[in-house]
């Protein structure tokens, strides 16, 4: 599902203007990068977390020049699903 499928069904279902819906969308999803780019995770109950996970420096290999090299620590986001989310797909 894309955006505009997301604002599309929003908007069908609560009647309110695409327009308006999609604003509404991209400030959410503004709220929630800015907020996890901060180091805060976004709790949304009965959904899931989004949150930051680190990864630690490991050493990798380029099998094609047969070369090891080393990638550093780093951050990235993650999204980790609330169990009754997780409890509705498993039927």
């Amino acid at each position: 599902m894309t955006k505009a499928e997301i604002v599309n069904e929003v908007a069908k279902a609560t009647g309110i203007e695409k327009i308006t819906v999609q604003t509404i969308v991209e400030a959410f999803m503004e709220s929630v990068k800015g907020s996890v780019s901060k180091g805060e995770p976004v709790y949304l109950r009965g959904f899931g977390s989004f949150i930051i996970k680190h990864r630690a420096e490991k050493a990798a290999r380029n099998i094609t020049k047969n070369t090891t090299l080393t990638i550093p620590a780093h951050d990235i986001p993650a999204f980790k699903p609330a169990k009754v989310f997780v409890g509705s797909l498993k039927k």
